[in-house]
């Protein structure tokens, strides 16, 4: 209980620093779920569409699921170095799965008679997965997203093993900046995964439509 009252202090004392490592591990995490967001939630969304890939997807996601961060990153080491791109390898494992399989779901599950309808009023196929199917789906697709958040910020901690950064410098760091650093870090980090998907449930309430929203979102 002492050391967990001392890493207060040690927020207090060192909040440059904390501040840095901060803006280090919030830099990773928009990188790699900017580039998630392009890569999975198009295909998701048209493979919904399509009603096609649901084996795929959810392979993906079981793929993602199953493999450790830690032996990516340490299988990385001999393909990419110590670098960036290895971070960023191993957390777009994690990142994109749940935003694809979640995309896929949300357009999957819209209601075959709405669809039927836009379709029938003379719609496009593009015209009813951007007017009638990706407005329906929002909810379910801002649950992928927001579950890939929090599970990019947590593992995030592991790029210092590759010379990443971030607050995983602090965190993994005992013998630099003793248990009280360690807790210091590890409270930040959830406070900042805490905080980002209190934003994104934010976006969420201003961009889904009011009868979709449900109950906590």
């Amino acid at each position: 209980m002492d050391t967990f009252v001392k890493s207060f202090g040690f927020m207090h004392d060192r909040l440059p620093l904390l501040l840095e490592k901060t803006g280090q591990h919030i830099w990773m995490c928009a990188v790699v779920i900017g580039i998630s967001l392009v890569v999975a939630v198009p295909a998701g969304l048209w493979l919904g569409h399509l009603h096609r890939g649901e084996f795929l997807t959810t392979s993906i996601s079981n793929i993602g699921r199953a493999l450790p961060n830690l032996a990516v990153i340490a299988i990385g080491l001999g393909v990419f170095g110590l670098n960036f791109t290895n971070i960023a390898v191993a957390l777009l494992i994690t990142a994109i799965p749940p935003i694809l399989s979640q995309a896929y779901l949300a357009v999957d599950q819209v209601d075959p008679d709405q669809v039927r309808a836009a379709r029938g009023m003379g719609l496009t196929p593009f015209q009813v997965l951007c007017k009638v199917e990706l407005p329906l789906s929002l909810p379910l697709l801002f649950s992928g997203i927001r579950i890939a958040v929090v599970y990019v910020i947590s593992s995030a901690t592991l790029a210092t093993v590759a010379g990443g950064g971030g607050l995983g410098d602090i965190v993994l760091g005992q013998a630099n900046y003793g248990l009280q650093g360690v807790i210091a870090a590890a409270l930040w980090v959830a406070a900042l995964a805490l905080a980002a998907d209190g934003l994104l449930s934010l976006a969420q309430r201003l961009l889904v439509p009011k009868g979709l929203r449900t109950k906590g979102s």
